[in-house]
């Protein structure tokens, strides 16, 4: 069996690495030459996770022919600003019937599609596409540590046969079908994390991060509520275990990237810097874009959007959300009836 992985940044190598147990051969394709030459060469990504050896069957392609040729299952793991760009050239080469895996987070600015919605539009055939999330950092799970994600998918087919491939005594995988939720989660958190690694780099202690992640855990309910997905996902893997993951830990871009902006530098200082693209903030501007369509409350969002786009100062920002009066603690939301 071949496994095909699109993107060779952290996650992408270290989805690399848990696949192989189960694959005969992985190939990820990587954009830059110096990651596929390290690869192939010394069976490490010399620009993402240095410090982790690869296992011997997997190597790089910079090239969408070569990688894709012959594979059995395609996991897609590359920044949600490019991954139209990225799939429509990849898209001659994926095979009718291949199952494809979303690793991707976010919400497509101008339409509020969700990553697994862009893969599909872009190869067909929606049936067939699936996507993971959790509170799964790519420094963790290349060592081995106890981690667990959560597979939705259309077809409970498609979800058993990413499980397979991914699961093992370290990294335990669950299955839903609610794909709204499981990636609105994935999405928005992003956002959420982003708004406590400003806290924190202001000097707020834990008391305001909880704050912050609990309502922010109930914004990104009324967004999955509203878009007709599951509010219980939110109580899963996909939200509140992603969300306390990405709001505090170090090895969370977005929450240091929080910090680094409350301290001065800018988003395109930290990303050239650390050569990683910050989901969460190309998030807080699409995510904004589907809270008005949807007619979703998210202060959070609409106010780091505020604070990242149009000039609005961090005491603002902070001052417009601490003089809303406290309402009922889950309105907006819709429960979902579970038979």
């Amino acid at each position: 069996m071949k496994i095909t992985v699109i993107g060779a940044g952290s996650w992408g190598t270290a989805i690399a690495g848990v696949a192989a147990a189960h694959a005969d051969e992985v190939e990820l394709w990587s954009f830059d030459e110096e990651s596929t030459r390290g690869i192939n060469d010394r069976h490490v990504n010399p620009l993402y996770l240095s410090d982790y050896e690869l296992p011997e069957n997997v190597t790089a392609s910079g090239s969408y022919a070569d990688a894709l040729a012959g594979a059995d299952g395609i996991i897609v793991v590359v920044p949600s600003p490019f991954i139209r760009s990225t799939i429509r050239g990849a898209a001659p080469y994926i095979a009718e019937d291949t199952p494809v895996l979303c690793l991707t987070k976010g919400i497509e600015a101008g339409t509020g599609a969700l990553m697994s919605e862009v893969v599909a539009d872009e190869i067909g055939r929606p049936e067939r596409v699936a996507a993971l999330s959790g509170p799964n950092h790519a420094e963790e799970i290349c060592r081995g540590s106890l981690s667990a994600a959560v597979v939705a998918s259309p077809d409970p087919v498609v979800a058993e046969f990413f499980k397979t491939l991914l699961i093992s005594p370290v990294f335990r995988i669950y299955t839903s079908q609610d794909m709204i939720g499981v990636e609105t989660c994935a999405a928005v958190k992003n956002v959420i994390a982003i708004v406590c690694g400003i806290a924190a780099g202001v000097g707020y202690g834990d008391n305001t991060l909880a704050l912050i992640m609990t309502r922010g855990l109930a914004e990104i309910s009324r967004i999955v509520s509203a878009r007709g997905g599951d509010p219980m996902t939110c109580m899963g893997l996909a939200g509140m275990g992603d969300l306390v993951a990405t709001c505090t830990s170090p090895h969370s871009r977005n929450r240091s990237f929080g910090v680094a902006f409350a301290q001065g530098e800018s988003l395109d200082e930290y990303q050239r810097r650390t050569h990683m693209v910050v989901e969460g903030a190309a998030a807080a501007r699409s995510t904004a874009e589907l809270a008005r369509a949807l007619g979703v409350d998210a202060p959070l969002t609409f106010a780091l959007e505020n604070t990242l786009y149009h000039g609005m100062g961090i005491d603002e920002a902070l001052g417009i959300l601490t003089d809303r009066f406290p309402t009922e603690e889950f309105y907006g939301i819709t429960p979902t009836e579970r038979g």
